[in-house]
């Protein structure tokens, strides 16, 4: 599953960039996926080059199969300026609040789903995604690696796109862990987010 997001988070949209799309080949490809295309990926900018147009057109095999007579040129709009998944160390601009998909679970586009698509949480390939820079998320197991979390204690990048500990106040510290717990499932129902999640103030 492509959501790394735990429904608990505290965050002001004045603090949510809208102005990068992720980097071409980090989408998903369906939704029951999970890497750099999920949400709640911390990520850097790649291309912050300004100077572009604001809206790129190019041959994109998403559309289908266009190797048919009077189909035309099928141009599909991407926004040009990228971010991808921190690396271990860095300091990223945030982390995504929308996956990045090309199909549902069932593998149908959600290019021609548009319900589908917000009930997700998705946007398209080359679509903006808005990343958040501040405030206090819920990440689940699938956002995290590396050293173990400490309440009190920091968090930084571990992993592409992911955290782990770190102690409070270090150079690489993004911000601050404020409670810890995990999820399993009970009654013969099934849990999703099943395993350990960590709650963090960011900024």
């Amino acid at each position: 599953m492509a959501l790394r997001l735990l429904p608990f988070r505290q965050y002001n949209e004045q603090d949510v960039v809208n102005m990068f799309a992720l980097t071409d080949g980090e989408a998903l490809d369906d939704t029951t996926q999970d890497s750099e295309g999920s949400n709640g990926v911390f990520v850097s900018v790649k291309d912050g080059n300004f100077n572009q147009e604001v809206v790129s057109y190019g041959v994109n095999s998403y559309l289908g199969n266009e190797a048919y007579p009077h189909v035309g040129a099928g141009m599909y709009p991407t926004n040009p300026l990228e971010v991808e998944a921190a690396a271990s160390g860095s300091i990223p601009l945030g982390l995504t609040l929308n996956q990045t998909a090309k199909a549902d679970e069932n593998g149908e586009k959600l290019l021609y789903n548009t319900t589908k698509k917000e009930e997700l949480q998705a946007v398209l390939p080359g679509q903006t995604v808005p990343v958040a820079t501040k405030g206090i998320f819920t990440l689940s197991s699938a956002a995290i690696t590396g050293d173990a979390f400490t309440v009190g204690g920091g968090f930084k990048m571990s992993a592409p796109g992911k955290i782990g500990g770190a102690t409070a106040g270090a150079a690489d510290s993004l911000g601050t862990v404020i409670g810890t717990g995990s999820r399993a499932s009970q009654g013969g129902n099934l849990e999703q987010f099943a395993g350990d999640y960590v709650i963090v103030k960011l900024g």
